[in-house]
């Protein structure tokens, strides 16, 4: 009888029942004793044939059931042939806005398989196992998209960097339009400066503005973002700003220059090409001023800062030019709480901007101290009756340009920088003493008595950016909204019937 582990065993012979075995013994067939417990003498089973002999319920005989054979492989070949084990997807996590109102239909809202899910973001070109994050804008007037239906490509489109821009755009055109592609460079945010220049032809206004936003004194000059005055203008006398450039940088601040206010060479282009005049005004020269108050209205309406450039000081006319523009400003009320001004209650219920009157091109005695101060008195005087912010903003003297001035030395400092000629950079001719020319302290650089133009710029720039951000108007205005209030107010401005009269008057 044949044990569970296929070895038989002695002694137990049962009589009466059939049996089939494939003996191979070690003897003759003669010599096997049955009786005798010999383990020498015990039948072996052939390896081929080891059969299994169980015995049934009934008692009746045994039947014969082959040892069932396992066949396996070597273990590198085992890993091969193995299915793959089921693993565990990373989710794709769609986030969109709660609809209250509406509830999700059957077909939108039931979960898809993760095998659909997956073949409908490998489909559309993303990666399964990286989650997609739909980023919506909270508050911004933004509708929420239909139940569901939310692309992830266009989610994680909204998670990309800004685009950069490399040039400016034309915000306002030559002929006094409107200009929208600047719209396509602004985002959904609240966090914006917008910054403006005026100034008279040739001042500087371009190369101010294009230092101030993305370029370096050391760049070519060819390579600004606002275009400057190539030598053919200069030699005829026009100018290079036609309307109002628009440009914003990576920091989200928004530069507008805008073209030459009172411009000779812009007078001369109406006059000689013969271009026709709208009705409204009769005489060309009426219809410059008219431009040019437009365009310092505009930037007092829709600018934090405004930055008024001079080359030489100074030119009475420019202020009571100033005074009317903010005359003729239109009407836009800003939050009570940013009154911040002195003067009266009356602030709080009309929005003014930040005013810096830089001077450019600035000679070396104009940074003495006491030229300085009379310049700072005379500004003082001439716009004490004025509600732009030209007062406590800016200031020289915290840039550590004049060291051991006190802070006490103006008496009343207005918000003026002063800004050297760009080519005072240059090694200037070492000073020389005695009959041979020898030089004298040739290690040391000329005197100039300011600092350098490239310091002096990144000290205007810092004073700039630092600024304070009021509200534009009596709600948070995003970079978009910002652009249509600047396009409602341009229209405006263009539309004014105060414009009018004033060009009635003079003409």
């Amino acid at each position: 009888i044949m044990s569970d582990s296929g070895h038989s065993q002695p002694n137990m012979y049962v009589p009466g029942r059939n049996r089939r075995r494939r003996w191979m013994d070690q003897g003759p067939p003669g010599n096997l004793n049955l009786s005798e417990p010999g383990r020498e003498r015990e039948p072996i089973l052939r390896d081929r044939d080891q059969d299994r002999w169980d015995g049934n319920e009934d008692g009746c005989g045994y039947t014969i059931q082959k040892t069932p054979i396992i066949l396996s492989k070597p273990a590198n070949e085992r890993a091969k042939s193995a299915p793959a084990p089921a693993t565990i997807e990373k989710p794709i996590v769609l986030m969109k806005a709660r609809e209250d109102s509406k509830p999700a239909s059957t077909a939108e809202g039931t979960a898809l398989p993760p095998t659909a899910a997956m073949a409908k973001v490998e489909k559309e070109g993303q990666r399964p196992t990286q989650p997609v994050y739909q980023i919506q804008n909270r508050g911004m007037g933004s509708a929420a998209s239909s139940a569901g239906n939310v692309d992830p490509v266009v989610g994680q489109a909204k998670l990309m960097p800004p685009q950069k821009m490399k040039h400016c755009i034309k915000l306002v055109d030559e002929y006094m339009n409107w200009c929208d592609s600047a719209i396509e460079y602004l985002l959904d945010q609240t966090d914006v400066l917008v910054v403006g220049v005026l100034g008279l032809q040739g001042t500087g206004k371009s190369t101010i503005m294009s230092l101030l936003s993305a370029n370096s004194p050391e760049d070519d000059q060819r390579s600004f973002v606002f275009r400057m005055q190539s030598q053919e203008v200069r030699e005829r006398a026009g100018n290079q700003t036609s309307g109002i450039d628009f440009f914003i940088s990576q920091e989200r601040i928004i530069f507008l220059d805008t073209q030459p206010i009172l411009s000779p060479a812009i007078l001369d282009h109406l006059i000689n090409n013969d271009r026709k005049l709208p009705p409204e005004y009769n005489l060309p020269h009426t219809y410059v001023e008219m431009q040019s108050l437009q365009i310092a209205a505009f930037l007092f309406t829709v600018c934090h800062v405004v930055i008024f450039v001079q080359d030489w000081f100074t030119d009475f006319n420019l202020y009571r030019f100033l005074q009317t523009a903010e005359m003729l400003k239109p009407s836009t009320p800003s939050p009570s709480h940013e009154s911040s001004s002195s003067s009266g209650s009356d602030e709080a219920m009309e929005y003014y901007p930040h005013m810096v009157f830089l001077q450019n091109k600035a000679k070396r005695e104009d940074f003495c101290p006491l030229n300085l101060k009379q310049m700072h008195t005379v500004i003082d005087k001439l716009m004490m009756h004025s509600r732009l912010r030209y007062k406590g903003t800016l200031s020289m003297l915290d840039c550590n340009i004049f060291p051991g001035l006190p802070y006490d030395f103006l008496e009343s400092e207005v918000n003026l920088f002063l800004i050297p000629t760009m080519d005072t950079d240059t090694d200037e001719t070492m000073s020389r003493a005695g009959s041979g020319g020898t030089p004298l302290f040739s290690l040391l650089p000329g005197y100039k008595g300011h600092p350098s133009f490239h310091a002096m710029i990144s000290r205007l720039r810092s004073q700039i950016t630092s600024m304070s951000r009021p509200q534009l108007s009596h709600t948070i205005l995003t970079e978009k909204n910002w652009f249509h209030y600047a396009a409602r107010i341009w229209d405006g401005v263009k539309k004014s019937s105060a414009l009018s009269e004033y060009s009635r008057l003079l003409g």
